[in-house]
């Protein structure tokens, strides 16, 4: 309890106290008027002064003790503004991320880290966020997570093609294999420049992805657009060509 509200019940409490004074039925002091053991105790006086001081003492914690609730109230209030400033701060980031997500499907957390300027924890707190939201949903390419928009905007076809062409040697290939350039190890190391053993492992990656076929013709390995995702690696191909 504050001194303040204990300040103000003892003044009340002493405004309304009564104080009935009658005489001794005796005359003679600390003589026994029924035989009952009389002590004589020495009254204790407190000087007016130590009393004002205390009334002193009392008003001034009450002072403080308002004091100190306003601080708390505006420290409360200062407190509200930093977080919300800080939210604030926090949704802007995520509308930039979101935004692009949004221009650049498939997009690795690398790449966002960069473009963004932000650290990877930073980063991860808010794909979580937008994720909670259903705004943007991550897809899993042989173990690194790939941005898009929402469910409802890419399908699995879709993600999968769209994944896959984010890498340059990869939209390379595919290219070249659609348009029926080259289709063997030699040829495409050949028109790509990059050794035979680095695109049997691009190839390794894209038969595991199930967008590539390959038939053995002599001792030559033929590789082909798998048909059932030709019609969206077309479409995809063309947009980032």
């Amino acid at each position: 309890m504050s001194p303040f509200f204990i300040y103000s019940f003892l003044i009340m409490a002493a405004e309304a106290t009564e104080y009935i004074v009658s005489p001794a039925p005796g005359d003679e002091f600390g003589v026994s008027v029924a035989g009952e053991d009389v002590q004589i105790v020495e009254d204790t006086v407190i000087p007016y002064w130590q009393f004002l001081l205390w009334l002193a003492a009392m008003h001034i914690l009450s002072v403080i003790d308002i004091l100190l609730c306003l601080t708390k109230f505006i420290f409360a209030i200062l407190g509200f503004k930093i977080a919300g400033n800080a939210n604030s701060v926090g949704t802007l980031k995520r509308k930039r991320i979101f935004s692009l997500i949004e221009t650049n499907p498939g997009i690795g957390t690398i790449k966002i880290a960069n473009d963004m300027g932000l650290n990877r924890g930073t980063l991860r707190y808010h794909l979580k966020t937008l994720e909670a939201e259903n705004l943007v949903e991550a897809y899993s390419d042989r173990g690194k997570f790939r941005y898009f928009q929402n469910n409802s905007t890419y399908g699995e076809k879709e993600k999968r093609v769209i994944s896959a062409l984010q890498n340059e040697m990869t939209r390379k290939i595919i290219s070249k294999i659609l348009k029926e350039e080259c289709n063997t190890n030699g040829d495409l190391a050949r028109t790509t420049g990059i050794s035979k053993g680095a695109i049997t492992w691009y190839m390794k990656q894209l038969k595991e992805s199930d967008l590539i076929e390959e038939n053995q013709m002599g001792k030559s390995t033929i590789y082909s657009i798998n048909p059932v995702y030709r019609d969206t690696i077309e479409k995809e191909v063309h947009e980032v060509f």
